[in-house]
């Protein structure tokens, strides 16, 4: 029987527990309160690009998705309501290939929430048939980099930018 990774209760390293669920309709409110309480460095490291704030067209983005070769997983407390991190995967039309990008609220970086919403991620890609999961980073965010390679990930450089890198998995 095959397992449903859309939706799982989670327990980080440091014992933290979580509820991820697939976004729906209607979670905009959530991910803008969600995404202040991320620091400008995270921003900017899943974003690449600076900014302060995260625009109602790039929330909509985020919660408009197609369930197929778009996902967003949001990754709440034990209560259900406070979002603590969130997972975006978008993947090929053929699903061979899929890109990550997860960010963790400010305060609760560095209890396991980017490595178990990581690991859940690539067990839903590999349950969807996705080849290969990759994440383009910015080579300043080291401990991203560090959780993706702790979790099997290799690291390449990014063609034509010094300030990247690819890092990727191939999956089962």
């Amino acid at each position: 029987m095959a397992t449903d990774y859309s939706s799982a209760e989670l327990l980080t390293r440091a014992g933290v527990r979580l509820f991820v669920r697939p976004v729906r309709n209607g979670d905009d409110s959530i991910l803008e309160q969600f995404f202040n309480k991320v620091t400008t460095d995270d921003l900017r490291f899943r974003f690449l690009t600076g900014l302060n704030t995260v625009s109602r067209s790039q929330i909509a983005a985020m919660t408009d998705v197609d369930h197929k070769h778009t996902e967003d997983f949001l990754a709440f407390a034990e209560d259900r309501t406070t979002l603590l991190a969130t997972a975006l995967i978008a993947s090929d039309e053929s699903l061979d290939r899929a890109e990550v990008a997860i960010a963790v609220r400010a305060d609760h970086k560095n209890k396991g929430l980017g490595w178990s919403l990581l690991d859940h991620v690539a067990h839903y890609a590999t349950a969807r048939g996705i080849k290969s999961l990759e994440s383009i980073e910015s080579r300043a965010n080291q401990a991203a980099i560090e959780v993706e390679r702790d979790l099997g990930f290799t690291v390449r450089s990014y063609p034509d930018d010094q300030s990247l890198v690819i890092v990727s998995k191939q999956l089962a």
